[in-house]
């Protein structure tokens, strides 16, 4: 797993070609039991690696598309599963936790519903206030520059932007880290504002 902008956050990847992006996983390390977010397979060495930091108490899912390899990280780890309150109906795998806006999934670690996406109630996950995690809906498929999954896969445009716009009133956020592309490591808060205004 490799570093991110603090000693906390670590990230592990894998090259999408059709996109011809990367898929991130996080990992939040914490006194009180890791948290990782949308979690890939872990290599052998990368597992190895999450076990000397503690392993994993918690597992969030921001949505159904990003189940990735949970359920073995968690028979791996121990791990609890989270996920959006809004796929609770349809979601394909056993839950522990249902997330809704405002949640807070560990102290320090609030949960933020987004709509219009391709799955209800997309989360996207607010560090300490200065770190946003997002997962399918605010992407960066070139470095320094934020954009919105693509209309095809919208459920709703509008309700899409609105969402965003809620995430650019949050005017302490640093960081962006994405599900999917580049991440954004400074001015988070301008680059989401920006994204508003395409």
């Amino acid at each position: 797993m490799k570093f991110l902008h603090r000693p906390d956050l670590f990230c592990w990847s894998e090259f999408n070609s059709e996109r011809n992006i990367d898929f991130h996983s996080i990992a939040w390390i914490r006194a009180e039991g890791n948290v990782l977010i949308d979690p890939l397979p872990l290599s052998a060495i990368d597992l190895a690696h999450l076990q000397s930091l503690g392993g994993a108490s918690w597992i969030v899912i921001t949505n159904s598309d990003h189940i990735r390899a949970s359920q073995e990280i968690a028979a791996q780890t121990g791990a609890q599963i989270a996920a959006p309150q809004g796929e609770r109906d349809t979601f394909p795998i056993a839950v522990d936790r249902w997330l809704a806006d405002g949640d807070t999934v560990v102290p320090g670690l609030e949960a933020i519903a987004l709509h219009g996406s391709k799955t209800p109630g997309e989360l996207a996950l607010l560090l300490q206030e200065t770190t946003l995690i997002a997962g399918d809906l605010v992407r960066a498929h070139q470095a320094g520059s934020l954009m919105l999954l693509p209309d095809a896969k919208l459920v709703d445009r509008e309700l899409a932007l609105a969402s965003v716009r809620k995430l650019a009133e949050l005017d302490r956020i640093e960081a962006v880290l994405v599900g999917d592309g580049w991440h954004v490591f400074h001015q988070g808060h301008l680059q989401l504002q920006a994204l508003c205004a395409k």
